[in-house]
């Protein structure tokens, strides 16, 4: 069956996020078929065009998170840059920003505002608190959102200091409930033909995304700390030192209890008391913890894995970077680490799309932009420009 990156074919997108929250949901649309403009400001550009890691002088932090979009420069300071971005604004279906709430509304650019202009636009917003609540004027980055939305202090060890997360997960996350925003509201867009406000925070985001966390504050009066790798209601979901390395096991049943106790060798531990259900062998983690390394101790990691997923048992090796992008099944069999021609590098390896469709399979569209490199195309595309209207507006810096 083939398959192409068009289920949001005719959608247009004006991508005016920098760095990464919004950047990362503007790639995901174009990954999905959208024409996705990103604006820019003229000279500068996105601050992540001077992130590392650098190839040939081009930043592939940039080039992985705006794949596939067209580049245009546009001065909004400048009234005639304004009006151009206010034409763009009746053809698009959806913009994106994630400035500090009020930026726009400063610029006479606020939603209310594009509204008038184009009543069916969806206008996207992520930032760090929302644009509602005492404290919408705040400053806000990932690890304010991971600090307030109450990750890092349950992140790491008991003994620890509070911990961010490897990777910017509050930006990524409000990323995703950006895209899901997005794609809702062209959804009811087409039986009510009106486009709303998608206002997305990074504090929210994490807050969400703690799982039931929260409920055990709620129903036991608890403050949940810091556990390090095991779960607070599963055991053993954890990881276990292994002769040479690190594994994890996912024993999140009893039936499960009972193949791991059978494949290990262990079956003497049905009778153990401590450890006869879920429940007690949660409170008794840290005597379980002991046991299952006297095992795992004894076997290399690969060993292990074999033999426990031969029983169905769910386990795995802790990957490196290296390890996970060189997995068969995760690079290949997943399309996982894809291969783009950048102008410039030639072929670069980006991350692939986690999404998967029969009919419209989401892939990188093409590059990333060079800064501006489609102004004059997108403008008189969209706009209706013609060279001499394009020139004038070089002249005077509007774009």
């Amino acid at each position: 069956m083939s398959s192409s990156p068009n289920a949001l074919l005719g959608v247009k997108v004006l991508d005016m996020s920098r760095v990464l929250a919004g950047p990362f949901c503007g790639m995901l649309l174009a990954d999905m078929g959208a024409d996705v403009i990103k604006l820019e400001v003229p000279g500068h550009g996105d601050d992540s065009r001077e992130f590392p890691p650098f190839k040939e002088g081009q930043s592939l932090y940039f080039t992985n998170l705006n794949r596939g979009k067209r580049g245009v420069t546009l001065n909004l300071k400048d009234e005639e840059g304004k009006r151009v971005f206010l034409e763009l604004v009746r053809k698009c279906d959806v913009l994106i920003e994630n400035f500090s709430p009020g930026t726009m509304e400063r610029l006479g650019l606020g939603y209310e505002e594009l509204r008038k202009v184009n009543p069916r636009l969806v206008y996207a917003a992520i930032s760090g608190f929302g644009q509602t609540g005492p404290y919408r004027s705040r400053p806000g980055y990932d690890i304010i959102g991971q600090a307030m939305g109450g990750l890092l202090s349950v992140t790491g060890w008991p003994d620890s200091p509070p911990t961010r997360s490897g990777t910017a997960i509050g930006d990524i996350l409000s990323s995703l409930f950006c895209t899901i925003g997005i794609l809702a509201a062209l959804n009811i867009r087409e039986r009510t033909g009106r486009g709303q406000l998608v206002d997305v925070s990074l504090v929210d985001s994490v807050y969400a995304a703690l799982e039931n966390i929260p409920q055990k504050f709620f129903v036991e009066g608890k403050v949940p700390g810091r556990i390090g790798n095991r779960y607070e209601f599963i055991y053993p979901y954890d990881t276990f030192r292994a002769r040479d390395g690190w594994v994890v096991l996912g024993i999140a049943n009893d039936a499960i209890w009972g193949r791991f106790l059978e494949a290990a060798g262990l079956e003497h531990l049905r009778v153990d008391e401590r450890f006869s259900s879920n429940k007690v062998r949660v409170e008794n983690h840290a005597a379980l913890r002991v046991v299952i390394e006297g095992w795992t101790g004894g076997l290399g990691k690969d060993e292990i894995v074999a033999l426990l997923n031969a029983n169905r048992v769910p386990s795995c090796p802790i990957y490196d970077v290296k390890e996970a992008s060189e997995d068969p099944h995760i690079s290949k069999a997943r399309g996982m680490v894809v291969e783009v021609e950048q102008p410039g590098l030639g072929t670069v390896r980006l991350q692939g799309n986690p999404v998967k469709m029969s009919e419209t399979d989401p892939k990188p569209r093409g590059p990333a932009p060079e800064l501006g490199g489609d102004t004059e195309d997108v403008l008189r595309e969209l706009l209706g420009y013609d060279e001499e209207t394009v020139e004038r507006l070089k002249r005077r810096g509007a774009i």
